[in-house]
């Protein structure tokens, strides 16, 4: 017979009784997961079958799909972001909404889930920026999550690295400079909690009357973005701003109602007028952090403060660590001389 009419792929069974398919031209073995010889060659002719018409082979394969979930070739990506928009609620559930509106995502919202390729995700993915990337991933791991996808798009190794934009702290000249500009003093206030507690710009803008706990000088909240407990404890500077707010209700009552992405807008275009470059709301989160890092503050208390897997903590503690490395024995000298002196002072 002529090697051309050969079909592609042949079926072989090992010792161990389970068959195999060896692709001719490459060579290339892999394993059917099966030892029943019937159901093998049923495989292994859809192979083939593939191969000889793939477009016929997908429209088999849909019937088979079609028949086990009615649902499977009717569902999109745009159903998907719905499907899991509704598990999130309040700021999450903002974010999803806008992050669909990115026009690098419009190739792929009206695609069947099991008709999307490689290619498609990558052309998203080049057509988009850093959140893109977030966002897709996320989506692609709750599609699969809950089983409307055969397999992964893209393998975990195949996804581009993200590479977020440095951020860096603003610096208390900058915060000065801002606020002694600031004719607002609700926006005023506002910048100077942002300085003093560390919390994001959406959690500052939504406290109330009722977070304050004015017996323990402590502000607790949870957080809008993850749920977690945030708890702080402030002094007389913190406890004047918050007396000149308002003695019920929301402590910001106009800046709650404004769209976190305004707020950054307006402290943007505040910041560009003043001179000042590289910073955002969130860089007083970078600031608070350092601030504590620096002045030996515990990092667990400082996840307190801030919501405990908090990335600004992470960052603020982790980077230009300078740990101090000495020998098993010095460690065991030093210690010895800690104890005499604690036994002196005893006695």
């Amino acid at each position: 017979m002529n090697e051309t009419m050969k079909s592609r792929f042949r079926l072989f069974r090992r010792s161990s009784g389970i068959f195999f398919c060896e692709d001719r031209l490459t060579g290339v073995q892999n394993s059917l997961r099966n030892k029943n010889k019937s159901e093998a060659e049923r495989l292994l002719n859809a192979k083939n079958e593939a191969e000889g018409d793939p477009g016929l082979a997908l429209h088999i394969a849909k019937a088979y799909l079609t028949a086990a979930d009615p649902a499977i070739a009717k569902r999109t990506w745009r159903f998907a972001v719905e499907e899991l928009i509704k598990t999130k609620q309040g700021e999450n559930a903002l974010r999803w909404h806008r992050a669909v509106k990115d026009k690098a995502f419009k190739s792929i919202l009206d695609l069947p889930l099991i008709e999307t390729r490689a290619d498609h995700f990558l052309a998203v993915l080049n057509a988009g920026k850093v959140s893109t990337n977030v966002f897709l991933r996320r989506l692609h791991n709750f599609a699969i999550g809950f089983g409307w996808l055969l397999s992964a798009v893209l393998p975990p190794r195949q996804w581009p690295k993200v590479h977020h934009k440095a951020k860096r702290a603003i610096t208390q000249e900058e915060h000065e400079t801002i606020v002694a500009r600031e004719q607002n003093p609700e926006r005023r206030a506002y910048y100077e909690l942002l300085w003093d507690l560390g919390g994001s710009q959406g959690d500052i803008a939504k406290l109330s009357v009722d977070d304050v706990d004015w017996g323990n000088k402590t502000l607790s909240y949870f957080r809008s973005k993850t749920g977690q407990p945030a708890r702080i404890c402030f002094d007389d500077d913190v406890a004047d701003i918050l007396r000149g707010l308002p003695a019920h209700g929301p402590l910001f009552p106009n800046l709650r109602n404004v769209r976190a992405s305004d707020r950054a807008t307006e402290f943007k275009q505040r910041c560009r007028g003043l001179g000042i470059d590289g910073v955002t709301l969130h860089s007083y989160r970078y600031s608070w952090a350092e601030r504590a890092r620096e002045a030996g503050y515990p990092e667990r208390s400082a996840q307190e403060v801030l919501g405990h897997g908090s990335k600004a903590v992470h960052r603020a503690y982790a980077k230009k660590a300078n740990p101090e490395l000495i020998t098993i024995g010095a460690w065991k000298k030093r210690q010895a001389a800690n104890n005499l002196v604690d036994r002196k002072s005893v006695v």
